[in-house]
């Protein structure tokens, strides 16, 4: 994987509590590098800092998202929720704020390599209101037309697509599609508008991701398969030493 981390102190704690992990990582400590290193490496993940040296991490995200499906998780001291919704919406698929637990970030780190490589027999594809959805290739086409979507999307819309008119909370989906027992609720909010710019004839008015107001998201269409048990998902042990950093005063 890629790590991007100008903060050299920073980026050797969590560079050695990936390596502990078994993971392999190589390092970038500016944005040019880090798009050099991602077309030459091609990582199974990258993790990414907010603010960087020449290229900041949401134009490094958004180009990462015009050339290649990679994951991709945002880590920043910047807490606010605009900034946050600006990383998802440039593709980030997690946002981790500093200071973090390094131990948080690997379990995250492991949730969405989890879904974004086939470590398990997957699930048969699915058909509903043009969309088709095949687990195995991890694609989805709407009505022929192949879309692009980042690891969470593509979850978050094959989660809901296999339980169609069922409404699932953003504490539920956070859960089952996330993994997280908490997390910030906007992370869905952002994915399932997101979603609906994608699959949507006109995104303000959805047909197919529907709001229940009050309590959460549904999906509305046929589909040929009938399984609809919601899973019982628990959250990860979030406990251990912080990160923190200041990315020298920019952020």
């Amino acid at each position: 994987m890629l790590l991007v981390e100008d903060e050299q102190t920073i980026a050797d704690v969590v560079r050695d509590y990936l390596l502990k992990a078994g993971f392999q990582v190589d390092m970038a400590g500016d944005g040019f590098t880090a798009l050099d290193l991602a077309a030459t490496r091609q990582p199974d993940l990258v993790i990414l800092d907010r603010m960087l040296p020449g290229l900041d991490g949401v134009e490094v995200c958004r180009r990462l998202r015009l050339s290649m499906s990679v994951p991709v998780i945002m880590v920043t001291a910047l807490g606010t929720e605009d900034d946050r919704i600006l990383g998802l919406e440039m593709g980030a698929d997690d946002y981790v704020t500093k200071p973090f637990s390094p131990r948080e970030l690997v379990l995250r780190v492991k949730s969405v390599l989890r879904r974004s490589i086939k470590e398990f027999t997957p699930e048969p594809p699915v058909e509903a209101a043009g969309l088709e959805l095949d687990p195995a290739s991890r694609t989805v086409t709407h009505h022929g037309v192949p879309l692009a979507l980042t690891v969470r999307e593509f979850d978050l819309l094959a989660f809901l697509m296999r339980r169609p008119h069922q409404v699932f909370s953003r504490e539920e989906l956070i859960k089952a599609v996330w993994g997280w027992d908490f997390g910030d609720l906007s992370t869905v909010t952002v994915h399932v508008r997101r979603l609906r710019e994608k699959i949507e004839a006109n995104p303000t008015k959805p047909e197919l991701l529907k709001t229940v107001w009050g309590v959460g998201y549904r999906f509305d269409g046929k589909r040929s398969e009938t399984e609809t048990v919601r899973p019982d998902v628990s959250g990860p042990d979030m406990s251990g030493p912080n990160v923190s950093g200041g990315d020298h005063g920019r952020q």
